[in-house]
């Protein structure tokens, strides 16, 4: 019997640091090639599959206005950091023969298309894989703020958040809290009282208002992407009130 996805359009969230593997800082060869494969196979299910990438493995805006940098100008760093992880993305992605469009929030042609919206939907009807690059295109919003903005506009199912080193949302850091309980499922309001390390306060807002369920599972675990794509029994479901 064939695989059924449960998701139509998802949004796949992969932090910078995801991308640096164990090296903490660049693009590490192995973790691009297996998470551009696991893409490839949920791609094959016939789900349409839009990318956010942030740029923690390259540059912070944050730690950069903690170094004395104006906020905006490190922000803006920030943002050209995650168009060269999403054009390392579109390489390995169409290098295995899925095809791909990179869309940025700040105009550069010569590399990627500008961000329109109905465009964007568009590749997603005709197969192809959406990277959003450069945030939002504003300082002072994050990466995930960006998936959470993109898929409100691209009428997404659901934001899979892959994390390289947590299995899921937890009431404390497991990794300080030895006695931190994981959720199985969670809302969206508990998320924001109790000030838990999802994603950030905005983000998590603007799905909830727009009922966007999100899912958090570790990315280490190959095939996990599909795996979240297909409903399975996996890391943690953020949603509703």
């Amino acid at each position: 019997m064939p695989e059924k996805a449960k998701y139509k359009r998802v949004i796949l969230k992969l932090s910078g640091e995801a991308l640096a593997g164990a090296g903490g800082f660049g693009i590490e060869p192995g973790i691009i090639r297996s998470i551009t494969k696991q893409v490839k196979d949920v791609v094959n299910l016939g789900v349409e599959v839009a990318i956010v990438c942030g740029a923690g493995n390259i540059w912070r805006g944050k730690a950069g206005s903690e170094m004395g940098m104006d906020r905006a100008q490190a922000d803006y760093m920030g943002m050209l950091a995650t168009v060269l992880n999403a054009l390392a993305l579109q390489d390995c992605l169409e290098g295995i023969g899925v095809e791909t469009r990179v869309q940025t929030s700040i105009e550069m042609r010569q590399v990627a298309e500008p961000y329109i919206r109905r465009r964007a939907i568009r590749h997603l009807e005709k197969g192809r894989v959406v990277i959003f690059a450069a945030g939002t295109g504003n300082p002072y919003f994050s990466t995930d703020t960006t998936a959470a903005l993109r898929a409100a506009e691209i009428e997404a199912d659901v934001i899979l958040m892959a994390k390289n080193n947590v299995d899921g949302v937890y009431s404390a850091d497991p990794k300080v809290d030895k006695t931190a309980k994981k959720y199985k499922e969670i809302s969206y309001l508990r998320v924001l009282n109790e000030g838990l390390q999802v994603m950030d306060s905005t983000a998590s807002s603007l799905s909830m208002d727009n009922d966007i369920p999100l899912i958090v599972f570790s990315l280490s675990e190959e095939g996990n992407i599909k795996r979240a794509v297909l409903g399975e029994d996996i890391g943690t479901i953020v949603k509703g009130r």
